[in-house]
Order: C-alpha cells, then structure tokens, then sequence
C-alpha cells in the first residue's frame, strides 16, 4: 500500500518572532484553549491533504519552480484577535499584493499536477495561536470573558517557502520541513 502523507505549503517563521507569539499564551492563562507549540507557528499558504510518495514529488518540483519567479518580501502582522465563529485565536497580518500573488501562482501551478481542493475564499495571511475548548468557553460569563484584541507590529521578510508534512500523534501534530525553496532576490 502506498504511504500517503499530510501536506501543506507553509512560510515560518524565525525563532525570534515564534518567541514573541509564543508569549500570548502566558498574557491570557485563564483562556480554555489548546495553543499551538511554539516549534509549530507558520503561516500556512496551501493545505494539500494527504499526498502519494509520486504526488509529494510534484509538488516539490511545482513548488521549486514557483519561486524562482518570486522575490524576497515582507510581511507585516497587526493583531492578535479571537475569532467566534471560527473559535481560534489568531495573529492576522496585513495585505501583501507579493503574498497574494505567490499564493495565485502555487495553486495554478498545483492544480495541474495535483489532485486537491484550493481554499476560494481571500487570503490574508494569519498565524493560529490557539483553538478555543467552546464547551469550557460557554461556562464562562459573557462579560467575564478575557478580551482578546491587540494591536502589535511585527514585520518580518520572507525568504523562503517550506513543504511540509504533518504528522498527527498524540500529544498533538508535529510538523516537518520536506523540502525548503528559497524566493529570489
């Protein structure tokens, strides 16, 4: 039987700014929350599913050649939010046209070799921080609720796109690094 993997398409992030998200989760301790790991904040671009060995391939290969048609850019993260309806704690960033069109160019490139469901929603990009416990959430007094809306300023460059794969276990998921492509200069 062939092996079929868990990928996505993602930008990380430096330890220094994993760090700087990673502290969110000691400014809000009573929050009834799973938080993502530090080693795990990345900005997803793609989620692609589960993947054949030969599919991996060709993404690895789309991939490499997609960047090579993108520059090094930056991107800027404004705040940290708590989204009802998709009970998540979230750090959103700003528009990005080099973003947008990164992201354009890959699932162009992915649909003609690979069998997946691109997202059709915009994209802005956004980090997930937390996932809410809604059952622990409900138990607390609408107006006891913590207050989860802060503006922050972090603006990182991005030099490179990552294939990765994730592994469900658990203590949670881990994410591994398949193959990484640097953007051009």
């Amino acid at each position: 039987m062939n092996k079929k993997h868990r990928i996505f398409i993602a930008i990380n992030l430096s330890n220094d700014i994993k760090k700087q998200l990673d502290k969110y989760k000691d400014k809000w301790p009573e929050l009834p929350a799973k938080w993502t790991a530090k080693d795990n904040l990345h900005i997803t671009l793609e989620f692609l599913g589960d993947l054949t060995e030969e599919e991996l391939g060709e993404v690895c290969l789309v991939v490499g050649d997609v960047v090579k048609r993108h520059n090094i850019f930056s991107i800027s993260l404004d705040n940290v939010s708590y989204s009802e309806g998709d009970r998540m704690v979230w750090v959103k960033g700003g528009k990005s046209d080099e973003l947008s069109d990164l992201k354009k160019d890959l699932q162009e490139c992915l649909l003609e070799r690979v069998a997946f469901r691109p997202e059709l929603k915009s994209f802005s990009p956004h980090i997930t921080l937390a996932r809410i416990n809604q059952w622990e959430w409900k138990k607390i007094e609408p107006e006891e609720r913590p207050e989860i809306n802060e503006n922050i300023e972090i603006i990182f460059t991005v030099e490179s796109i990552e294939v990765m794969e994730s592994e469900l276990k658990k203590g949670g998921p881990r994410y591994m690094v398949i193959e990484s492509h640097s953007l051009g200069e």
